[in-house]
């Protein structure tokens, strides 16, 4: 090899400098760039055999390797759209069409003009959709099964009421209902322990008020009945109460343990009925009690709502898409998975802040925030590089210097050869 051979470790020398030289500039030109991850360029040397007293001079060979897996500084923002991953975890983006899905760590989302949401290199954030309130099962090995993330849902919806719960106190001291004047008779002359009312929803969004009647049937040393019955308010006689004009939507008897004051465990623990041009739901009343206290509702809930344009979105923080509507209500609407690797060091980054498998990083994972070791999601704010412009500089000169190094070297090389080939002369 000889001196050619010096001159081929020189060039070795100045293209991993080179290299080495090449990372440095991405990451400083990226330093705000959000998600970005830093690269870095190490050396590994080069060795020949060697003869009895020559030595063959070798090179060096540089890779590159990317500090994916090291946690960026976050950032607060004012866009609640904005979203970054503390811990393991990165957003599945995809193109328009929702193919060739990425990894990225790079969250800040805005609305498109068709209401996607997408990041500044054009990559659509995917999520998988809410369906009637069921949470949804992730594809845990794979990217699957998702879709683009659109916050514009400007048609009105309105949604029937499909359950309920109705929890009341009833009073222990209360007189007995005889049995001809019961709610349940529809009587003129119909008497009651205590009353309340329940709006729910039909099919259309129409308001409905439930008229629930309390009474108190019989009465042991051992338990109590009580009658619960239930009416559309809409069907009273003028000035409301009895008699309606249709029969009671449901009645049910619930018997309490006049011992502890709770139903018993043959007591039923819900109503059904059957909403007008509505759905059939059961109104949970499990929480029922018959204590020495007047007539309290303790807790009262029913879904469904009326007709409502949507106002806003806002991320939960386990990924869950939130459509706020004007009327109050709240519904899921997406929920935004994580997906990690075994070595997402080894991931193959592309251009955009992407990051596709390699066979190096193992397998894809697929799981919601917070769950399985994957990383919390932090709304309202962005991670940034993880470049260190102190450390880039200071490589930068190294570089630098090792590259003027090599060269010399290489002209040291070329210099002796030089005077070989005039010896002849």
């Amino acid at each position: 090899m000889g001196l050619y051979g010096v001159m081929r470790t020189g060039v070795s020398g100045m293209n991993a400098q080179s290299s080495k030289l090449g990372t440095v500039a991405d990451n400083i030109a990226n330093s705000s760039t959000t998600g970005y991850k830093r690269a870095q360029t190490e050396f590994s040397s080069m060795i020949l055999s060697q003869g009895a007293g020559t030595y063959n001079s070798g090179g060096v060979e540089a890779k590159t390797l990317y500090a994916i897996s090291e946690q960026g500084a976050l950032s607060y923002t004012t866009s609640s759209l904005n979203l970054a991953v503390d811990g393991n975890g990165f957003f599945v983006v995809a193109n328009k069409e929702g193919l060739n899905p990425a990894l990225t760590r790079a969250g800040a989302f805005v609305p498109d003009g068709e209401g996607f949401l997408v990041n500044s290199a054009g990559y659509y954030l995917q999520g998988y959709p809410v369906t009637n309130g069921a949470a949804p099962a992730p594809v845990a090995n794979g990217l699957g099964g998702m879709e683009a993330v659109n916050i514009s849902q400007s048609q009105l919806e309105a949604v029937p009421t499909s359950s309920g719960k109705l929890w009341a106190n009833v009073p222990e001291g209360a007189a007995l209902v005889p049995a001809a004047d019961l709610p349940s008779t529809n009587s003129p002359t119909a008497s009651y322990t205590a009353k309340t009312s329940m709006v729910v929803y039909d099919n259309l969004g129409n308001e409905l008020t439930l008229d629930i009647y309390y009474s108190k049937m019989t009465e042991t040393a051992a338990d109590s009945d009580w009658e619960v019955t239930i009416y559309n308010a809409a069907d009273a006689a003028a000035g409301g109460g009895f008699s309606y004009s249709t029969p009671a939507l449901s009645t049910q008897t619930l018997t309490f343990d006049v011992t502890t004051g709770d139903l018993t465990a043959a007591s039923p623990t819900d109503i059904t009925l059957t909403v007008p041009n509505g759905q059939t739901f059961d109104i949970d009343l499990s929480g029922a009690t018959y204590l020495a206290a007047d007539f309290t509702v303790t807790e009262v809930d029913a879904n469904g709502n009326a007709p409502s344009a949507v106002e806003t979105v806002e991320f939960g923080d386990d990924g869950t898409l939130y459509a706020l509507y004007a009327n109050g209500d709240r519904r899921a609407i997406y929920q935004i998975p994580l997906a990690d690797v075994p070595s997402p060091d080894k991931l193959t980054p592309l251009s955009g802040n992407l990051y596709r498998m390699s066979n190096d990083s193992g397998d894809v994972r697929v799981g919601f925030p917070g769950e399985g070791g994957l990383g919390d999601l932090v709304v309202g704010a962005l991670e940034g590089s993880n470049v260190d412009l102190a450390s880039e500089l200071t490589n930068m000169i190294e570089s630098q210097r090792g590259y003027s190094a090599n060269s010399k070297v290489f002209k040291a090389g070329s210099d002796l050869l030089e005077e070989l080939v005039n010896l002849v002369r």
